[in-house]
């Protein structure tokens, strides 16, 4: 039987690859990170299903858990919230399953800055403003960050920043970037708190107002996004859909880059 770890995206239910809602619907077995995973996304899980809330539980019981309903014969999925590839510990689950000869698949789940980025309406990336999007955090108590992947570092890029994990310690991330050139105190700053549920929250301001106006209530599950494309309407027009763009979909001109019968003269 097979483990399958799913990325149960931001917190909308219906926010959920194709994939990942059959396979929460065809396993007996359930494993969910109940403290992220909203309860709409649990109602994808078949009648009986048998479901175990891994909020409390440490590494060893979770794994216990997972290898008894392995020699039961049951498939298992194992929720997530957001994407799986990061800060999600599934690393850590992998290692303990490989070791034990128990198989797993993984899908992919709509990732909490997605999720932010759309209810801003926001394209992060915009041309002649920013081509990066860093994903970072700040240390926690869980896991510290490389002395080399400090805010500071990443500010000498320029990027628009996704700070996840941060919004309780948001005065140390404005106190770290708001004397760097590349951004400073009138750089635009979005906290978006509980991205694609129904409370959904958004603030918008810079990092010299943001403090203020947060206020309260925004403790965890909140992503704060730095960078200048935030609300920006002067940036240059993507060359992808200019008229005069030789492109293999679309030859321009008398000598095509990527020329196709249609286009070269007989």
């Amino acid at each position: 039987m097979t483990v399958h770890f799913i990325g149960a995206g931001p917190g909308a239910p219906d926010l959920l690859t194709l994939r990942g809602r059959d396979l929460i619907a065809a396993c007996p077995v359930c494993l969910y990170a109940g403290s992220l995973v909203p309860e709409g996304v649990l109602a994808h899980c078949p009648p009986g299903v048998q479901l175990l809330n891994t909020a409390p539980l440490s590494l060893d019981e979770i794994i216990h858990a997972i290898a008894t309903a392995h020699a039961q014969g049951h498939d298992i999925a194992r929720l997530h919230s957001g994407d799986l590839s990061v800060w999600s510990a599934m690393g850590e689950q992998l290692r303990r399953l490989r070791a034990a000869g128990i198989p797993y698949t993984v899908t992919p789940g709509v990732p909490s800055f997605a999720a932010a980025a759309a209810a801003l309406g926001a394209e992060l990336t915009l041309p002649g403003i920013a081509q990066s999007v860093v994903l970072t955090r700040t240390s926690g108590r869980a896991s510290a960050m490389p002395d080399s992947e400090s805010l500071a570092h990443f500010a000498a890029t320029g990027a628009v920043l996704a700070i996840h994990l941060s919004v309780h310690v948001l005065a140390r991330v404005v106190q770290e970037l708001s004397p760097h050139p590349l951004y400073g105190p009138d750089c635009p700053v979005a906290v978006v708190w509980r991205a694609s549920w129904p409370d959904e929250r958004i603030v918008r301001a810079t990092l010299s107002t943001i403090e203020a106006a947060i206020g309260e209530g925004m403790e965890r599950t909140a992503l704060i996004l730095v960078g200048h494309t935030l609300g920006a309407e002067d940036f240059d027009t993507s060359r992808l859909y200019a008229g005069d763009y030789d492109r293999r979909y679309r030859p321009v001109g008398t000598h095509p880059r990527f020329p196709t019968s249609e286009s070269v003269a007989p």
